[in-house]
């Protein structure tokens, strides 16, 4: 029982960290004339363009290693041989996502240009073949 409640007490820390980090994030969005610039720089002049955009996308991946590291201490796993012939974990096939969706994106410039979010629908379908298949 301690067990549950100390990874429970971890996650629930951990997400609230993660929303008080997304909402400092949404407070310094710069406004224009009342309208929020959502790809204006939240530093301006700095050596980076941290846009909204760019923050949300690392708090993604920080909340998803949250959640995989949750769900390896609550429920572990043994690795699987899938269509890759390697053996693959969830943080393996979270790795294997994340650097092909990167591929897809990439693509998706090439081919496309900006925005992005066409670029989602394939990323998330990947996403799916890893998970199910890898």
């Amino acid at each position: 029982m301690t067990h549950n409640k100390g990874t429970n007490l971890f996650l629930i820390l951990a997400g609230a960290i993660l929303l008080a980090i997304l909402a400092l994030l949404f407070a310094a969005v710069p406004q224009t004339d009342g309208a929020r610039d959502w790809t204006a720089p939240l530093i301006p002049g700095g050596w980076m363009a941290w846009t909204f955009p760019t923050g949300v996308f690392f708090v993604v991946i920080a909340a998803l290693l949250v959640v995989f590291t949750w769900a390896a201490i609550r429920f572990p796993e043994t690795p699987r041989m899938g269509i890759l012939r390697i053996e693959t974990t969830r943080g393996d096939r979270l790795f294997i996502t994340l650097l092909g969706s990167a591929f897809i994106c990439l693509a998706w410039l090439a081919a496309f240009g900006s925005p992005l979010w066409g670029a989602l629908l394939p990323c998330l379908v990947y996403a799916a073949a890893v998970f199910r298949w890898a």
